[in-house]
């Protein structure tokens, strides 16, 4: 399997399917880079070199008992951007992956990336303070970070459903499950880290095309919390809003996704790629 180290010597696991110009996908909060099979399998057949990462404690990437924080994180991703040297490339994200993408390009730079896609975003602050009144209460992240100590598979079994739409197969929804591979600390801590975060000043500063997708019906990150005022962050933003779509919209509206994506890609080449 390719392993990168990164700084501290974490062994980090990433995979690539496809050739042509480079796609890295991030993951959301406790899943491995499995969750992205439908996307790098359908860009890798459009061309593109598709590239899953597991963050460290996800997956098969090592699971140290440090370093579950978003500079951290954007470390992990330069090293690998570096390691693989890659250019020209787009950061594809979910949910989680946004905030380390935006991170990753205020932290080190966007001379290495041309473009983000940003999916079920939750950036750019969720926690409720005073110049952020319409973020989520301390209250709320206490409560679910003792249902989860309490009773982790039956959060995440209660959870499935509204992450899709009711057309959903069963099949679909208990495959999901398979894509959740951080231990129980490891979900706590991402989770501390990204209810804390605030990526505000970090929007400012991106410099590239960045798509937002959401859904409407997004009871994990909730558009006007989340999506709407991220793009109003970065200038040279777009916002897709998919009416009905859930926090799992790339599995519920998939055809549309890459339609979007892809035609995001084309409208914003860069002349000289791989």
């Amino acid at each position: 399997m390719p392993f990168i180290s990164a700084a501290d010597g974490t062994q980090l696991h990433w995979r690539e399917w496809g050739q042509g110009e480079p796609l890295l996908f991030l993951n959301g909060l406790g899943c491995a880079s499995d969750m992205w099979d439908y996307q790098m399998t359908a860009f890798a057949d459009r061309g593109y070199r598709c590239i899953g990462f597991d963050r460290r404690g996800h997956g098969r990437s090592d699971r140290p008992g440090h370093g579950y924080h978003f500079d951290s994180f954007a470390d992990d991703i330069a090293a690998l951007i570096e390691q693989l040297d890659l250019s020209g490339l787009t950061l594809v994200t979910h949910s989680m992956g946004g905030g380390e993408a935006v991170r990753y390009v205020s932290r080190h730079g966007s001379a290495r990336v041309a473009r983000m896609v940003l999916v079920g975003t939750t950036t750019p602050k969720l926690l409720q303070a005073d110049d952020n009144p319409s973020g989520l209460p301390r209250e709320a992240f206490d409560a679910l970070w003792s249902q989860w100590k309490r009773d982790y598979p039956r959060w995440v079994a209660e959870s499935t459903p509204p992450f899709f739409v009711p057309e959903t197969s069963q099949a679909m929804m208990n495959w999901i499950g398979t894509v959740l591979q951080a231990p129980l600390p490891i979900a706590l801590a991402c989770s501390r880290a990204l209810a804390a975060e605030d990526f505000r000043v970090d929007m400012r500063r991106v410099d590239i095309p960045t798509l937002f997708i959401h859904g409407d019906r997004d009871h994990s990150a909730p558009l006007e919390l989340t999506a709407q005022p991220s793009a109003a962050l970065v200038r040279k933003s777009r916002l897709r809003i998919y009416p009905g779509a859930p926090h799992g919209l790339m599995y519920t509206h998939m055809d549309r996704l890459h339609a979007d994506i892809f035609d995001f890609l084309r409208e914003t080449e860069v002349v000289g790629a791989p």
